[in-house]
């Protein structure tokens, strides 16, 4: 049975999804950013919209990166969240890892969207999920 704190079972369920949220601060305040991610090779690659200056906030500094299925879990169907918390840095992917990312939003709040690529290297992850982990069955009552 794996625990909560499984960065590889993290990743996994990160690898289900394709958007999630960065934490981090700006200006010593929380700041969560919206990004498209890909997992490869052990990390948590993101694309992020330029325009909207997230990587200001992000490049350079430790995030907890994560994502879930509150929204999207059927009925019967696990519900989990699941982050890692690494150094973010920018990044320059790869012509496979762009093809992975797959096509990008014409616009982003009214602006062309302007892609700015960022790469988490895990350093931990945390999972939960409802009921004692993932993939098990969901309790409900009447």
């Amino acid at each position: 049975m794996s625990s909560p704190s499984d960065p590889r079972l993290a990743l996994g369920l990160l690898a289900r999804t394709c958007h999630g949220r960065a934490a981090t601060s700006m200006r010593a305040l929380p700041f969560l950013a919206f990004a498209r991610h890909v997992v490869a090779d052990g990390r948590v690659l993101l694309r992020m919209p330029g325009n909207c200056g997230y990587q200001q906030a992000c490049a350079g500094s430790v995030v907890a990166y994560g994502t879930d299925n509150l929204g999207s879990a059927r009925p019967g169907e696990r519900v989990w969240t699941a982050q890692v918390v690494g150094r973010c840095e920018r990044y320059q992917p790869t012509a496979a890892e762009l093809e992975l990312f797959g096509p990008a939003p014409a616009r982003v709040d009214g602006e062309p969207f302007e892609p700015v690529y960022l790469c988490v290297e895990p350093q931990f992850g945390v999972v939960h999920g409802v009921d004692g982990g993932p993939g098990g069955p969901v309790r409900t009552t009447a």
